[in-house]
């Protein structure tokens, strides 16, 4: 799809300064007003439309629709919240996500209502930015192994790794409205 590119292909340069983590929470929390905002406005139609990308091996395959990437943020929150308890409880490794994104398959957000997935995105992510604010030094640089990436990351490494996930499904979003002609 025009203006994407493989999350998966990204490489991390770790290392964030601590100092960081209130314009890291800013961006996780600024993350429900700009799914609003690319979401307003639009059809059923627009919102559920699965563009095709290149499969790699020459053919196509179907992707998320706008509504499936706000689906799927909202299916990471309990990753984010889990991940939280570990840091919290000092855990040496990260519970590994489900990288086939099964839950987001399953899940039918196209079958949902959008504000219905908006509203539970905002509430849970709100609370979860309303949790982290007030974490110290001594969460923010605490270091458990991160399972795909295979080496330790810092809390406030975790923070931008979210806060690029959620910018990463933006994007997308933005990449299907050009698609279908969408302002």
């Amino acid at each position: 799809m025009p203006g994407s590119y493989a999350w998966l292909e990204r490489e991390w340069v770790l290392g964030e300064p601590i100092e960081k983590a209130p314009e890291l929470i800013e961006r996780l929390r600024g993350t429900c007003w700009r799914l609003r905002e690319r979401t307003e406005g639009l059809t059923p139609e627009q919102l559920t439309f699965r563009p095709r990308e290149p499969d790699g091996d020459g053919g196509e395959r179907e992707t998320w629709s706008i509504q499936e990437n706000v689906g799927h943020l909202l299916d990471l929150l309990t990753l984010e919240e889990t991940r939280l308890s570990q840091y919290l409880n000092a855990a040496p490794v990260l519970a590994a996500a489900d990288m086939s994104n099964r839950k987001t398959w399953e899940a039918g957000h196209n079958r949902a209502r959008i504000a219905d997935l908006l509203d539970a995105f905002e509430r849970q992510r709100l609370a979860y930015v309303a949790r982290v604010e007030g974490l110290g030094p001594e969460v923010l640089g605490r270091t458990a192994e991160h399972p795909r990436l295979e080496q330790p990351m810092r809390f406030v490494d975790l923070l931008r790794f979210f806060a690029e996930h959620d910018d990463y499904h933006v994007a997308r979003i933005t990449a299907i409205r050009r698609l279908q002609r969408i302002g």
